[in-house]
């Protein structure tokens, strides 16, 4: 699919810089946290820690890039263009990093107030954001299968907020709810319909783009997020019906659709054009086979989960074997996986492609000084991204390991993380210094 840039349309450099500056620092909190908690926090992923850790990566992180993404991405790529984009990624980006703290501090605690306080804070900000992202939408005539997938990603997060809002009222005590199904059904639409479905309308834009792929194939774009959305909806119905097994099979269906994503986006990366992989193909590459591999953990643990008493007979005899199905292993590593291996790399990975680009982009625009503009090369070297992305590969399989022998590997997981993030952190404040010293140059 080819895509014609409006690089005029583009929002003030402020409005998704703020996001990318951020979700860093929620990153280096989960590092902190998992070092604080030790190996309590892989205990299960019930725990008050796990819950706070997972929150802290989805929403601190996670949700922070994507919103700041798309501020840049939909006048730029769609011309889908926000009215005041400023004023609204101001407002936006304060609720949610106050609504992320709020909620990571609600789990630790369990104090009622804060889920209300985080509740309203998390609401206005998405709800705010969703409003004015389909208006931009609503306003334009092209209905390529990015501006398809992107729409139907803001239905799924209006429906993962609308879900966990229900649980945190659940959780303080003022609605009886199945929190249990609850859970599991926001999990699949926060991760495989908002996550999911955003990160192939993006990718059939920026993998062909940035890394001089092929384009996905055409019948994958019309049907892709149609079928993930149709997956999502049954299962979600069923589940809440008490229809579990008939559930099981749709949860299926979703994991094999998100696994055929991973699979074609990494099928395209083997027949990039670049002589030589940089560090934002390394972690498109790294997060897609992760994903996979999550994928096939999914698949696998269920089944066997359904297999119960059939199940092989020296697996019902091995303690770790049991431990690993039964108990909260498996699940444990597939949050690993998926959030870490799998969105957090992508996402670090492309930060590395829009942060430089929007130096660029908005130094040319201001293009009236002696200095050359500089191009994306000498905003950020490749030697301080590779360094990071590596610390960050680390911190996953370290992350990995510490889910399934937390007594060993929790603190130095937790270290890794945290430094990997204080790398990237500190690679994106280098990009923003060399916006700003080339804006200080004397005027021609």
């Amino acid at each position: 699919m080819a895509v014609s840039l409006s690089l005029e349309q583009a929002p003030p450099f402020a409005a998704p810089l703020r996001f990318f500056l951020t979700a860093p620092l929620f990153g280096m909190a989960a590092g902190l946290l998992v070092v604080v908690s030790g190996d309590e926090i892989f205990a299960s992923r019930w725990t008050p820690a796990a819950l706070a850790l997972t929150h802290l990566v989805t929403v601190g992180f996670m949700l922070q890039v994507m919103i700041g993404a798309l501020f840049q991405l939909l006048p730029v790529a769609t011309g889908a263009t926000m009215p005041r984009p400023l004023s609204i990624a101001r407002f936006v980006h304060a609720a949610l990093a106050t609504g992320a703290l709020l909620l990571a501090a609600a789990f630790l605690t369990h104090a009622a107030l804060l889920f209300a306080l985080a509740a309203t804070a998390l609401g206005a900000s998405v709800l705010v954001f969703v409003a004015a992202a389909g208006w931009a939408l609503s306003r334009i005539d092209t209905a390529t299968a990015s501006v398809r997938d992107i729409r139907r990603a803001l239905f799924a997060l209006t429906l993962t907020l609308a879900l966990g809002l229900a649980l945190a009222a659940g959780l303080a005590g003022v609605l009886e709810l199945p929190l249990l199904q609850l859970v599991d059904i926001h999990l699949a639409w926060g991760l495989a319909g908002w996550g999911g479905l955003l990160l192939a309308g993006i990718a059939y834009i920026v993998v062909p783009m940035f890394q001089l792929t092929p384009a996905y194939p055409a019948w994958f774009e019309r049907s892709y997020s149609l079928a993930a959305l149709a997956f999502l909806l049954a299962w979600s119905a069923l589940e809440l019906a008490g229809r579990h097994p008939l559930a099981q099979l749709f949860a299926a269906a979703t994991a094999l659709g998100a696994g055929t994503l991973a699979a074609i986006t990494l099928w395209l990366q083997t027949q990039s054009k670049r002589a030589k992989l940089d560090t934002t193909q390394q972690c498109w590459r790294f997060a897609m086979a992760v994903t996979i591999g999550g994928c096939v953990l999914w698949l696998l643990a269920s089944a066997l989960l359904r297999l119960g008493e059939a199940r092989p007979q020296w697996m019902i005899e091995s303690a770790a074997w049991s431990q690993f199905v039964d108990g909260s292993n498996w699940t444990l590593l597939f949050g690993v996986l998926i959030l870490a291996g799998g969105f957090m790399t992508a996402i670090n990975g492309m930060l590395y492609k829009i942060v430089p680009f929007l130096v660029w982009l908005h130094a040319r625009n201001a293009a009236r000084r002696v200095k050359a503009v500089p191009n994306m090369r000498q905003v950020l070297g490749e030697p301080l991204m590779l360094r990071q992305a590596r610390a960050h590969f680390l911190a996953c399989a370290l992350l990995a390991l510490a889910a399934l022998w937390p007594s060993h590997f929790a603190l130095l997981a937790g270290l890794a993380l945290f430094v990997a993030q204080a790398l990237l952190l500190a690679n994106l404040l280098k990009a923003t210094t060399v916006y700003r010293r080339y804006l200080q140059e004397p005027l021609a």
